[in-house]
């Protein structure tokens, strides 16, 4: 089931560990294996902060040399012989979660971050260390995602470099899906001005939720009410600002009504932040929370006499992938630029890429890698 590849292709390496040593080299082209594909790659996202991971500030662990990267939109361009749906030349959404077979707790992502057992580090190091910043990756047959090109591109008007964006969206679908968010309920996003916040509000508002976005910038939050508004005029969306007080932002939640769920994307420099107890404190009886960053301190005393129930959850299953490209193939998000506005790079362009992604976040907002 293999086409031809070509014996090499070009590809932007992290040589080094701790330092921002990437450079475009000329790298052998894999051959798909049992339970592999090699893509071609037509974009690759990139995170807000690459360049801290890749300079040493995140302290991420992971082995070097290898291809850098993050989730990508592709084409199969060859399959190993146990493939029995994909197709040589599908277009397809190509994922960087990392799974172990035989044991799904092994889990890490790809050209970022090994994971926690050694498990996940062995399949690094051996298998799936290369990310897909480059012409041409070899990817496990899990990971391959299939899109219907035709009612993408052609019917919803989406370019491809802008589908990356479902990257960001599918993160707070996962989070979503792991609470049982449901149509209709209201939904506190906190911090909401970030990447994946502002993507979690597109996603709550294409599940047909009421969303409360909580955060700290006021004029992204009053930017995020206007972008939602302006391609969805019925969308039941509220903003409200941090103040930092812990028990002044509760009882400003709470004159939104009834709060079912919180969704936090907390990073790393506000782990300490009390914005996720007040969100909590303001959740009714049987609420459910997702915490999907890095806050060290979600626990209000409210949270065993409530039944409130916490769940941490990393990125999403292959399940959510599957459900959210077939609400994108129903309509339900916006087209165009409402979507997304997307910054492109060529690889020789990675520098200015990682600078660009540092400040191009937010909702609608992403930057990518065309090889």
């Amino acid at each position: 089931m293999a086409s031809t590849l070509p014996s090499e292709h070009k590809a932007l390496v992290v040589q080094s560990h701790g330092t921002l040593n990437l450079k475009v080299k000329t790298i052998p082209t894999a051959q798909p294996t049992n339970g592999a594909a090699t893509v071609r790659i037509e974009a690759a996202g990139v995170l807000s902060y690459h360049h801290d991971i890749y300079n040493g500030d995140r302290n991420y662990s992971y082995p070097t040399p290898m291809v850098g990267g993050l989730s990508a939109i592709g084409r199969i361009a060859a399959l190993g012989p146990d493939a029995v749906a994909l197709k040589v030349g599908q277009l397809i959404y190509v994922d960087c979660v990392i799974h172990g077979r035989d044991d799904p707790d092994s889990v890490f992502l790809t050209a970022i971050h090994e994971g926690m057992t050694e498990g996940s580090k062995k399949m690094m190091r051996d298998t799936w260390r290369d990310g897909y910043w480059a012409e041409y990756a070899k990817v496990p047959l899990e990971n391959c995602i299939p899109l219907n090109e035709n009612r993408l591109c052609e019917e919803l008007g989406y370019a491809i470099p802008d589908l990356v964006y479902m990257n960001c969206l599918m993160v707070p679908f996962g989070g979503f899906r792991d609470i049982d968010l449901k149509p209709g309920e209201t939904v506190v996003i906190s911090p909401a001005t970030g990447a994946y916040g502002g993507a979690a509000v597109m996603v709550a508002i294409a599940m047909g939720c009421r969303v409360v976005a909580f955060g700290r910038n006021e004029i992204e939050l009053a930017r995020i009410r206007m972008h939602v508004l302006g391609y969805k005029p019925e969308a039941a969306i509220e903003i409200l600002k941090m103040t930092g007080d812990e028990m002044a932002d509760a009882a400003s939640i709470k004159e939104f009504g009834q709060i079912d769920a919180v969704v936090d994307f907390s990073p790393p420099q506000v782990a300490q932040s009390p914005h996720v107890r007040s969100a909590v404190w303001a959740l009714r009886r049987g609420g459910r929370v997702s915490l999907m960053g890095f806050n060290e301190n979600p626990v209000a005393p409210i949270v065993t006499g409530r039944n409130i129930t916490l769940k941490g959850k990393l990125m999403y299953d292959r399940e959510d992938m599957v459900l959210f490209v077939k609400m994108l193939e129903a309509g339900l998000f916006p087209k165009g630029q409402d979507f997304v506005k997307t910054k492109m790079y060529k690889l020789e362009q990675w520098r200015e890429a990682l600078e660009e992604a540092k400040t191009w976040m937010g909702i609608r907002k992403y930057v990518v890698l065309i090889p």
